[in-house]
């Protein structure tokens, strides 16, 4: 185990940066994915009781946030927001509990969430522009 640990220890800064990119990817694709389908998004935003004029602040949000968790630019503040973000999205969008698909993006959403706030409580890790530039 001692061994383990050690391999681990070594590994951290990589597995940060990889943490961060696996989380920044549902972001940056999602708020992409919104540019190009802005009409249908800004209707079912509407058909959900969210007014449509909100849609560029969630294009800001998630492209914003995404990229900044990336490169790990104030990534706690980004990882912080972004975890807000997908709690009160699994609350609007898909607290339907009779659909079993909504459940499961409902905890996804939590689960995404969980995620944030770990690298918002232990921070972006030694590969981060955070890293170098707020020594």
């Amino acid at each position: 185990m001692n061994t383990l640990n050690k391999l681990l220890d070594r590994s951290g800064p990589g597995l940060d940066l990889l943490a961060r990119l696996l989380l920044a990817l549902i972001f940056i694709g999602a708020g992409w994915s919104k540019i190009g389908g802005y009409e249908s998004t800004q209707g079912y935003m509407q058909a959900m009781g969210v007014p449509g004029a909100l849609l560029p602040l969630v294009i800001v949000a998630e492209l914003g946030g995404g990229l900044a968790l990336l490169i790990g630019l104030l990534t706690r503040v980004a990882g912080l927001g972004l975890a807000v973000f997908s709690i009160v999205s699994a609350v609007i969008f898909h607290a339907d509990f009779s659909n079993p698909v909504e459940q499961i993006m409902f905890m996804k959403n939590l689960a995404i969430a969980g995620g944030l706030l770990l690298i918002v409580a232990h921070g972006p890790g030694r590969l981060s522009l955070d890293a170098r530039l707020f020594r």
